[in-house]
């Protein structure tokens, strides 16, 4: 299997196990607040970290498959050697600020080796090390979307 297929199987899986992980701490929610049993400290918390994954996970294939906005109108006003050279040149910018965001979310997960979550007691670096995903995720979608934009310019 090719790597390309491995990581976005990868990224799928956890955005549906996230997911799925945050829908089940909010029914868990709900069902405690509509009976007798006390709602668990815990799933306040273990939502949101359910959350900031199924985000985090959920954007590397958005700019894989391109799902993000795109100001079309104000794009389609350039003459088409700007467009060409803006199509080179904003994935290129995009991906130098999502690689210092990498090189950032190393240090910030390192950093949060040495705390723990209140609520559950999680490694901080856990819930962090979300932050190095997103920023991995589309620094790599990024780079193949400027190889695919090179190859297709010199033909």
């Amino acid at each position: 299997m090719k790597v390309r297929k491995r990581i976005g199987r990868m990224l799928k899986i956890g955005t549906l196990l996230s997911t799925w992980g945050l829908i089940g701490t909010v029914l868990l929610q709900i069902v405690c607040r509509f009976s007798p049993i006390d709602t668990p400290a815990w799933t306040e918390e273990a939502s949101r970290v359910f959350f900031v994954y199924a985000i985090s996970f959920a954007a590397g294939l958005a700019m894989k498959n391109e799902y993000f906005v795109h100001l079309d109108m104000f794009f389609s006003r350039f003459k088409p050697k700007v467009q060409l050279f803006l199509k080179l040149l904003i994935p290129m910018l995009s991906f130098i600020l999502f690689f210092i965001m990498v090189v950032f979310a190393v240090k910030l997960v390192v950093l949060g080796t040495a705390e723990t979550s209140p609520g559950m007691g999680l490694n901080m670096g856990v819930a962090f090390f979300s932050m190095l995903i997103i920023a991995t995720s589309i620094c790599y979608y990024l780079g193949v979307k400027i190889l695919a934009n090179f190859k297709n310019r010199k033909r």
